[in-house]
């Protein structure tokens, strides 16, 4: 065990474990370089594998200095299992896999003092989820399209609204249909399925706050690693957005002048991290996590309050039969609506959707009506 220049000392098995990930690392990216059918890619896995290689060097010199035995430098099994399935299958295969490797590299390192890798390692990530997302390599058209990647947001709010009002109207539908089952009053089926909405939009709401929030401090924090390594090292993070851009297509020295042109204004280069790598506008963060947690709270309400609203007017089976029509229409209109993002047949889909709300509340309703013969002795 040694005393790192970082801070404090370094087990010696933990850089054995350091240095033979880089070795799998060189043997991976140095067979995918020879599968590589673009020659812009191939040399894109040849500076991953001459990194790895600076890596592993960095390793077994300090296994060196601390006078411990360096380890076997062999490929691991797995990395020799996941090279053939790559030579049979297809780079494409295994992609997602060196994705969450490469992540779970760069968290270990964040752990380790003397893990100073741990920039080229996130780099790696994002260059491989390019090369995952982009096939063989992505024509430099494509690579113009990032900007407006955000373009279906309209679709996206519109599939959340027909989400959240379906969820709120399936959900109290069922909880409504199981009460009215069991031969509940009016007032008590009507109490039962205000309770339900508003239980199901707060927790709703809450859900959605915190799912919100939660990516938004996520995003801040991947914004400010990516600030300090612009700040730290901008050669080195031209030098990524490179690879990255080579990644999708673009030819070297192209990706070399448009890395270059953007690390020189680095609120520029952030900017595009943050769109092309994280996915997210960095004036917004991905949005308001209060405005995210009211919209579903009033999406799931407006589905939930249907199933409800002639219990306040009716009685008996009168009410009963209502609330079932007034939710059969609602259900294939929402599944009518769902359309307009997927393409399908109106009928089929409204339909479906149909079907599928009522089968939930026939089930409920034949659950209550046994808990209510059964509770009637």
């Amino acid at each position: 065990m040694r005393e790192s220049a970082a801070g404090p000392p370094v087990n010696a098995e933990t850089l054995r474990t350091l240095l033979a990930d880089e070795v799998d690392g060189v043997a991976m990216y140095t067979a995918l370089a020879a599968m590589a059918e673009r020659p812009e890619v191939a040399e894109v896995y040849r500076r991953l594998a001459a990194d790895e290689a600076r890596h592993a060097a960095l390793w077994r010199e300090k296994l060196r200095a601390g006078g411990h035995a360096l380890p076997d430098e062999r490929p691991s099994r797995r990395t020799r299992i996941l090279i053939a399935l790559a030579r049979r299958i297809g780079p494409q295969f295994i992609l997602p896999t060196l994705v969450e490797r490469e992540r779970a590299d760069a968290a270990r390192y964040g752990s380790q003092a003397a893990a100073a890798p741990g920039g080229d390692e996130r780099a790696h990530m994002r260059v491989l989820e390019a090369l995952s997302k982009s096939g063989r390599g992505a024509s430099g058209e494509s690579l113009a399209k990032l900007e407006s990647r955000h373009s279906g947001v309209g679709g996206n709010a519109l599939r959340a609204a027909v989400l959240g009002a379906n969820d709120g109207l399936v959900s109290n539908l069922a909880l409504v249909a199981g009460v009215a089952g069991a031969e509940m009053s009016e007032r008590s089926i009507l109490v039962t399925g205000l309770a339900g909405l508003l239980a199901g939009a707060g927790s709703m709401a809450l859900g959605e706050w915190l799912s919100v929030q939660s990516s938004r401090e996520l995003v801040q924090h991947q914004l400010a690693l990516e600030q300090a390594e612009l700040e730290a090292d901008p050669e080195e993070e031209a030098k990524e957005l490179a690879l990255v851009y080579q990644a999708r297509g673009i030819d070297a020295a192209t990706a070399k002048q448009m890395a270059d042109r953007l690390v020189a204004e680095p609120q520029k280069a952030l900017d595009a991290l943050a769109r092309e790598e994280l996915g997210v506008d960095p004036n917004e963060l991905g949005g308001s996590a209060w405005v995210a947690a009211i919209t579903s709270f009033v999406l799931f309400a407006i589905g939930a309050i249907i199933p409800v609203i002639p219990f306040m007017f009716l009685r008996g089976g009168t009410a009963v039969a209502v609330s079932a029509a007034a939710s059969g229409l609602a259900l294939f209109g929402l599944g009518a609506s769902i359309t307009l993002m997927t393409g399908k047949g109106v009928w089929r889909s409204g339909l479906r959707q149909l079907l599928f709300g009522l089968t939930a509340a026939l089930i409920t309703w034949g659950i209550g009506r046994l808990i209510g013969v059964s509770l009637a002795g």
